[in-house]
């Protein structure tokens, strides 16, 4: 009967034996396989203890996490502890990330000329710190190698140019009344606000509209907006995830809460480029373009460029190009101008020299705007933002990876080697600078410039790889911050602690609490 009829009946018994076989052959292939890598493993642990063997490093290595154990928990601590090996390794040592990656940490003028003056790329392999950031900003000019960098940079540097930013000075102001006008209520009720908040909201304003012709209500008063929240937590994991062995594998990361966070808000953060992407290209359609004379904004380079052959780039490297700039056109120029606010009201003695040269710019105008031709006039202001740059160093860490074997200091490293530039390293390194944990603008005066050496203060980087944007930021930052003083003095509140944490830039752990009061 059809009901009794059983597999056996059905399926010849060579079957059974023929599935036997290759069970068999796929478990051997599989163990050969994990043998093998295995093997591979123990092979390129020996040549690095060999190539490492004699390196400047923390003892307490473990043989699976490397260093990694060694870093407190508690983010200020963290700091502290990267700082004070630093200060015990002044010009480089090695960290072990994991059983089988070292990177190279160069923390002095000489070894970071090494590696700045190159153009190597980022490192993207496992353990490489950039790979964590790939999901979310793509092949970017941040993490793009090769040819495909050189064409970014090569396409991006017109966006740059002198005649382009000079009229994004109005939209600084203009940004920067909108921010006055909600700190206006915390003046007037004498309450304290958070920083940072505040801070990014306008820059993220600026961004949107020099680089996108973008208009939002970022600024609104409120809740933090969804933009700014998502970057935040997109920095924080990539941070953490650096740090921790076992989420380096994908297949782990995702499954995870904090790899599903992770998914969710680069989906977000993406869903917000394709969307200014989108506007703009209608907009381009639609033949609404710049007036005769006036710039091409930076989308409108991205929409409009071709390649030899006349290839328009995908929508994939738009929104690569466009995740990129969104978060680092904002978020590093809102930690300075917000580190800066803090250095200022931490040491009223340089905020009142900032504000007087500030006002005497403002006595011979007939306007409340900081225009082009004042940017050279703010003198001390621009000190004052030099300081806050090293002392609170807005990107902490840079890394690049070596496509060749290189030296530093006299040792040869193979291929291959992530180094790791620790800029809040170098601009404290007491070889370098006096007393480097005290801030003091007169370091900056054109006197003291003039002695300093090129890579010893790189907060925008340097060489061929610098930050493209740097011009853009410094005249952004100095408006904000001109028109800020010249309407408020600012206090800290003396009940909130602040406690810096790095994530993809340097912020703290629960925000700067503020007072404004109205000067005039």
């Amino acid at each position: 009967m059809f009901g009794s009829t059983t597999v056996s009946n059905i399926v010849p018994s060579s079957w059974n034996l023929t599935e036997s076989v290759i069970l068999t052959s796929l478990s051997v292939l599989t163990g050969t396989f994990l043998l093998y890598k295995v093997l591979g493993l123990i092979s390129q642990v020996r040549k690095l203890n060999v190539y490492f063997k004699n390196v400047p490093g923390p003892t307490g290595r473990h043989w699976f996490y490397g260093h990694l154990h060694l870093f407190p928990k508690l983010p200020s601590e963290r700091i502290k502890f990267i700082l004070g090996l630093g200060s015990k390794f002044r010009r480089y040592f090695c960290l072990w990330v994991g059983p089988a990656r070292v990177t190279v940490i160069v923390n002095h003028p000489t070894t970071v000329k090494a590696v700045m003056k190159t153009s190597e790329p980022k490192p993207t392999s496992f353990g490489g710190m950039y790979r964590f950031g790939l999901p979310w900003l793509g092949r970017g000019l941040l993490i793009a190698d090769g040819a495909r960098w050189a064409r970014s940079r090569r396409l991006l540097t017109p966006a740059f140019h002198f005649d382009i930013l000079k009229p994004y000075v109005d939209i600084y102001n203009e940004a920067a009344e909108k921010l006055m006008d909600n700190l206006d209520k915390y003046a007037e009720g004498n309450e304290d606000f958070e920083v940072f908040t505040n801070i990014s909201r306008c820059t993220l304003d600026v961004i949107l509209r020099c680089a996108f012709s973008y208009e939002t209500d970022c600024q609104k008063p409120g809740s933090a907006h969804p933009y700014l929240t998502a970057v935040n937590e997109l920095s924080e994991i990539w941070w953490k995830r650096e740090k921790r062995l076992m989420l380096y594998p994908d297949f782990i990361f995702y499954l995870t809460p904090i790899g599903r966070r992770f998914k969710k808000y680069c989906d977000y953060v993406h869903g917000v480029a394709e969307e200014v992407i989108k506007e703009r290209k209608k907009a381009l359609e639609r033949s609404i373009k710049p007036a005769e004379g006036k710039y091409l904004d930076f989308l409108d380079i991205l929409l409009t460029a071709t390649d030899e052959e006349g290839n328009g780039m995908s929508l994939l490297d738009i929104r690569n190009e466009v995740d990129t700039f969104m978060f680092e056109g904002h978020d590093t120029t809102a930690s300075s101008i917000s580190w800066t606010l803090y250095a200022l009201a931490k040491h009223p003695e340089y905020q009142k020299k900032a504000q007087k040269e500030i006002d005497e710019i403002f006595s011979s105008k007939d306007t409340e705007e900081i225009e082009w031709k004042d940017l050279n006039k703010l003198e001390y202001l621009t000190m004052c933002l030099k300081e806050s740059l090293r002392n609170y160093s807005p990107v902490p860490f840079i890394q690049r990876e070596f496509t060749h074997d290189f030296e530093v200091e006299g040792r040869k490293f193979p291929a291959g080697t992530p180094v790791t530039v620790h800029i809040y390293g170098v601009h404290h390194n007491r070889d370098v600078w006096e007393d480097p944990m005290s801030y003091k603008p007169e370091r900056f005066s054109k006197e003291n410039v003039a002695k300093m050496d090129s890579y010893q203060f790189v907060p925008f980087s340097a060489g061929p790889r610098n930050c493209i944007g740097q011009h853009f930021a410094l005249n952004e930052e100095k408006v904000i911050l001109a028109r800020l003083l010249r309407r408020f003095s600012f206090h800290l509140d003396p009940y909130h602690v602040v406690q810096m944490k790095i994530a993809a830039t340097l912020r703290t752990e629960t925000g700067i609490m503020m007072y404004c009061t109205k000067r005039f």
